[in-house]
């Protein structure tokens, strides 16, 4: 542990936090706001940084927030939490589940809020003694992988040496994180297919050119296609989430509109795929007699946890967890993170907090996803130990 702050005092001055927190988090979690809309979040997050004495900055990033404590021309240490909610209609049934109808914390980010200012909270009363810096990123717009550009456009990972992340696992029992060297998460894209064809009667099919058929064997046969075509030992993911076409029962459509996204762990076959993606697809319609338009953008690079950063953070929590509670997790997500955005130049290290509760914990992203709150405190302590601890070493 740190010199600044023992183990147990640590322990003990979360335990003293706990109930506000709590009190926090739950308000949070019933008052979610979707990406680049998180104002009321925002507002209350600048209010507790700053009855906890740090110098805030609102607006960075458009809705993001800011926060520095120490001063002088030490080093500077980052911790990177996100703010936003999904589109989701809550159906968790808990006593303070979301009062904004089709909006839902179902990603954790009201989880990491809450951490973010318990560290706050922890760090306050150390500000002269610090040897450096801490800065706190509450970042908008992580699920539509915007917010952590327009943060470091805003000048927020200026002058940082280290950064530290955190996101919920719900594979992992509360009381345990998981952590990795190297990928954490996939680089990730946005793909949209349109399908022409051309319209008819619904009774004459062979008339016509149905971009709805067509559009199906889009989605099946690029699946086929990786499989087939790619490196097993390289997973690709293509997912659609939305179709689009048709305007009447009866009338054969003659367009179709498909999004998804598409997942990758390989970098260079990441930057080969909207190649081979707009091939595929353009080969599929017009076999069928149609043809495609196919975009492709990318939205975020993997997240890559440099090897110190990660085994410092372990070895802190391990001190305050025990051994058996930090796992080493041997394979990356297909998940994305823009996380990745903050760390291009800038070692960086994320890790896994263990949410789920005694009966288990439902995935991410779904309308029931629970988190044990529990999981606050843990988060608190391993991310003030590894901020204290990086400070100590690099202050040396």
């Amino acid at each position: 542990m740190p010199d600044l702050l023992s183990c147990d005092q640590l322990k003990a001055d979360v335990q003293a936090a706990q109930q506000e927190l709590l009190a926090i988090r739950r308000h949070l979690h019933a008052h979610p706001e979707l990406s680049g809309n998180e104002h009321q979040t925002a507002a209350l997050v600048a209010g507790e940084l700053r009855k906890l004495g740090w110098r805030v900055q609102e607006g960075v990033g458009r809705t993001g927030v800011v926060a520095e404590l120490g001063s002088g021309s030490g080093p500077v240490v980052a911790l990177r939490v996100d703010m936003d909610a999904l589109p989701v209609e809550e159906r968790t049934g808990l006593p303070y589940a979301s009062l904004n109808q089709g909006l839902m914390h179902a990603c954790g980010h009201d989880i990491h809020t809450t951490v973010g200012l318990g560290v706050a909270r922890i760090l306050g009363p150390l500000a002269e003694r610090l040897g450096g810096k801490v800065r706190l990123l509450f970042q908008p717009a992580e699920e539509t992988a915007q917010g952590a550009a327009w943060m470091v456009a805003d000048g927020a990972m200026q002058g940082v040496d280290a950064l530290f992340g955190v996101h919920v696992f719900p594979s992992l029992p509360v009381g345990t994180i998981g952590v990795r060297s190297g990928s954490l998460t996939a680089a990730a894209g946005e793909l949209e297919v349109e399908v022409l064809g051309e319209g008819g009667h619904g009774a004459r099919p062979h008339q016509s050119t149905d971009a709805i058929w067509i559009a199906a064997r889009v989605v099946s046969g690029l699946q086929e296609a990786i499989s087939r075509r790619l490196d097993a030992l390289h997973p690709v993911v293509v997912s659609f989430g939305r179709i689009e076409g048709g305007k009447a029962f009866n009338v054969i459509a003659d367009h179709v509109r498909l999004l998804g996204t598409v997942r990758c762990l390989d970098l260079d076959l990441h930057a080969q795929l909207p190649g081979w993606i707009e091939e595929t697809v353009q080969a599929i319609c017009k076999g069928y007699g149609g043809e495609a338009r196919v975009r492709y953008r990318c939205i975020s690079p993997p997240v890559h946890n440099d090897a110190e950063l990660t085994q410092l953070l372990a070895d802190e929590a391990v001190a305050l967890l025990g051994r058996p509670q930090v796992e080493w997790l041997e394979q990356p997500s297909l998940g994305a993170e823009d996380f990745a955005e903050l760390q291009r130049e800038t070692p960086s290290t994320m890790f896994r907090l263990g949410v789920a509760g005694p009966n288990g914990c439902t995935p991410l992203h779904s309308n029931t996803f629970a988190a044990d709150e529990a999981s606050v405190a843990v988060g608190v302590e391993v991310l003030s130990a590894s901020l204290l601890r990086w400070l100590e070493r690099a202050a040396a």
